[in-house]
């Protein structure tokens, strides 16, 4: 027999309003008390819905968003962008929770299947466990990733090839004749596994099948204000300097290459630079770049989402979304 919201009011000695406003109204429940309704909640398998449409439909209309970083950057905004074009055509709304660590992503799928207050989770950019998604499976939410590590994993997912897109820039740089060439990357600061960590795998792939390995170089700069000096001093103090750089992300590449000039560093005559993203500012300062489109895969994971709801023909349940070479002033043949 089903657990009743008496149930857990009688067992977690509180009112039935302290155990409804423990999952629709939280701000007003102390954290001790709604620690311990939602822990006695799970152990007797109980779910509530936090609309009224919800208690009637089986649905909360809501779509849970889970990213590692702010919705601000550049692919996180355009993915919310195309997903939210999308979804709230159909009555949707997307809820946003950024998690860094394990202990807010442990937090969250424990919560989930109890407070059943999602219909349906888009991954975006990270991994998550088996386990993770089992409980969600246990609970017919249907999970969506968008440019995660382990495609298969999920129910549906859109993506990009990174590891071929990164070999796509260092063929550039290698078929213009540079054999010295760097990769920049910043650390993410968090324990999990993102696809874009590919992109150093995919240049040196490109540098081993040029036999160009032994003269080129993988920086690692640290999370943090200081992560744009960390880079240039290290690329800088390469010797003998390299005549080209690969940046894992135009964030990354932007401010080095408007701060290159400053110590001697003329681009793209000294030094050829190519980015990854074609993000909102490469355009318009010029830079060679990889071309990925975030805006338009926030569509088709929308699309995708309302089609496992629906139980509607999902059509092509992993699609991988082409890259481009973008041409533009930052790079040469070598002196």
């Amino acid at each position: 027999m089903k657990s009743t919201i008496q149930d857990v009011a009688r067992k977690a000695g509180v009112s039935v309003s302290t155990v409804s406003r423990s999952f629709t109204r939280p701000q007003l429940v102390s954290a001790k008390t709604r620690a311990k309704v939602l822990t006695i909640a799970r152990q007797l398998d109980f779910s509530i819905s936090r609309s009224a449409a919800a208690l009637k439909s089986g649905q909360s209309m809501r779509i849970a968003m889970l990213i590692s970083d702010s919705v601000t950057k550049w692919f996180n905004s355009h993915v919310f962008a195309g997903l939210n074009d999308v979804l709230q055509q159909s009555g949707y709304d997307i809820s946003i929770y950024t998690m860094n660590t394990f202990e807010a992503r442990s937090r969250f799928f424990s919560d989930l299947p109890v407070r059943r207050n999602a219909d349906a989770v888009v991954v975006c950019s990270f991994n998550i466990e088996p386990d993770e998604i089992a409980r969600l499976g246990n609970m017919d939410v249907p999970i969506v990733g968008i440019n995660i590590p382990a495609i298969k994993e999920f129910d549906a997912a859109v993506y990009i090839d990174d590891r071929d897109s990164m070999r796509l820039a260092v063929n550039h740089l290698i078929g213009l004749g540079h054999r010295r060439i760097a990769f920049i990357r910043a650390g993410h600061g968090s324990p999990f596994r993102y696809r874009a960590d590919e992109r150093l795998e995919g240049f040196m792939d490109a540098c081993r099948k040029a036999d160009i390995q032994d003269e080129a170089t993988a920086i690692q700069c640290p999370l943090g204000q200081d992560v744009y000096n960390s880079a240039l001093s290290q690329l800088l103090a390469l010797e003998p300097a390299p005549t080209a750089v690969c940046f894992q992300t135009d964030e990354l590449a932007i401010p080095i290459l408007y701060r290159l000039h400053r110590y001697g560093r003329e681009v793209p005559d000294d030094l050829s630079v190519i980015g990854f993203d074609d993000s909102t500012y490469s355009d318009a300062i010029g830079l060679t770049t990889i071309q990925q489109d975030p805006y338009a895969m926030g569509r088709a994971a929308a699309d995708k989402i309302l089609s496992l709801i629906t139980g509607k023909d999902a059509g092509e349940l992993y699609q991988m979304f082409p890259t481009h070479l973008i041409l533009r002033d930052t790079t040469k043949p070598p002196r």
